[in-house]
């Protein structure tokens, strides 16, 4: 999608300038060392209490008020700049994934078994503190108030809205954030308005035949056939309504070799890029599950889990944030955002208020193709952390207004 013809570049007043890189030079060690802590100590969803006491404890150290507890494990914590202005949330997200971290020889591995962090979010946690030190050093030369919003459950799709029931956006005025992105190369970023990131369902689905020996096929109504027969259709659906995406990334079925199970169980995600195309998509996967009922004599129910709106940015922030980027960046490094099927629940966020959430590169790519997100070998490079941090600290200030 290529945005809005943006502003002209906006570079800080000069003094300014001087002061916010002088600042975000002098947070940078502390942010890589934060997120290696966080990255040896990964929590899952609700699971954040050791890094929410150390986001508390940082900020408050730093002047904020810190309110704990938002939402289940969140932490929200606000500072008044020195004059009126705006209020603007920066949500970074806390949780890990239960994926066993690959054994290869990095330096900073995971210290919880089955735990890690292999989407970046221990980068958005020290990022975000690190731009919560650089603006509480500012403070005299900003107006407004920042509320930095640190999330529980991202991955889960529970935590934003949690902390928006337990206050997250009372008296905001418009949203920010970024994500460290694995495959965009250390020392650019993108951006772009519209929808950004999908909205995501959770399918869950339950196929029910008639169980029996497995030699004696006449007596029984295959589930497993009749589920991989849905999880081909789905996939067809898929080519069809492209760029779209419904997958099946979970199969349980049988107990026995030689036993023909009741019910197969699935478990899988539908993307979509807009409200349309997700109504017509599930139209289809409902279909799809009629067919296959009526061809093989089983029952297949079709259950929505978890949900996660799309990521739309605001036009008129996406311009502002992208021109501050643009004042510190080569002008080869701003790209164009492309819509992903990647979701977000940043989204929750921006249907309430505007915002923006743009991607900084994480990977180091003259070393080898990067890992995706959510693999046991991802990784950041650390780099990217204090070039994210200053960026996140600019496109705050140009939505603050700076004196």
């Amino acid at each position: 999608m290529t945005p809005a013809q943006p502003p002209p570049a906006a570079p800080l007043p000069p003094p300014l300038e001087h002061a916010m890189r002088e600042h975000a030079a002098r947070v940078a060690e502390e942010v890589v060392r934060v997120r290696s802590d966080l990255h040896a100590h990964p929590e899952l969803a609700f699971e954040e209490v050791r890094t929410a006491a150390l986001v508390a404890e940082r900020c408050t150290a730093l002047g904020f008020h810190v309110r704990t507890g938002v939402g289940g494990t969140g932490v929200i914590a606000e500072l008044d700049g020195s004059a009126p202005g705006p209020t603007l949330l920066v949500r970074a997200d806390m949780d890990a994934l239960p994926v066993q971290e690959a054994d290869d020889g990095r330096a900073c591995r995971s210290t919880v078994p089955g735990v890690m962090h292999a989407c970046g979010h221990d980068g958005h946690v020290a990022v975000a503190l690190g731009v919560a030190d650089v603006l509480a050093a500012l403070r005299d030369r900003w107006a407004g108030c920042v509320r930095l919003c640190f999330q529980p459950a991202e991955e889960i799709d529970e935590g934003a809205q949690r902390m928006i029931a337990d206050g997250a956006l009372v008296g905001i005025d418009c949203a920010l954030g970024l994500h460290l992105q694995a495959g965009l190369p250390t020392g650019s970023v993108s951006i772009g308005d519209g929808v950004q990131w999908s909205s995501s369902d959770e399918l869950r689905v339950t196929v029910r035949g008639v169980g029996g020996h497995a030699g004696n096929p006449l007596d029984t109504i295959d589930p497993i056939a009749a589920a991989a027969e849905f999880v081909l259709a789905l996939e067809r659906l898929e080519e069809e309504h492209a760029p779209a995406v419904v997958r099946i990334a979970r199969f349980d079925a049988g107990t026995a070799a030689n036993v023909v199970p009741e019910t197969t169980t699935l478990a899988g995600t539908l993307r979509a890029f807009g409200v349309e195309q997700r109504a017509c998509l599930l139209a289809a996967v409902e279909g799809a599950a009629a067919e296959i009922q009526y061809e093989r004599g089983v029952q297949i129910e079709v259950e929505l889990g978890p949900d996660c709106p799309a990521v739309v940015c605001d036009p008129d922030v996406t311009a502002r944030v992208r021109a501050a980027l643009a004042a510190a960046l080569p002008a080869d490094s701003v790209l164009d955002g492309e819509p992903s099927t990647y979701a977000d629940d940043m989204g929750r966020y921006l249907q309430t208020v505007p915002g923006c959430y743009f991607r900084v590169g994480a990977s180091d790519l003259a070393a080898g193709p990067a890992f995706p997100h959510h693999h046991p070998r991802f990784d950041l490079d650390e780099r990217s952390l204090p070039l994210a941090t200053e960026l996140l600290a600019r496109a705050a200030l140009a939505l603050l207004g700076v004196r």
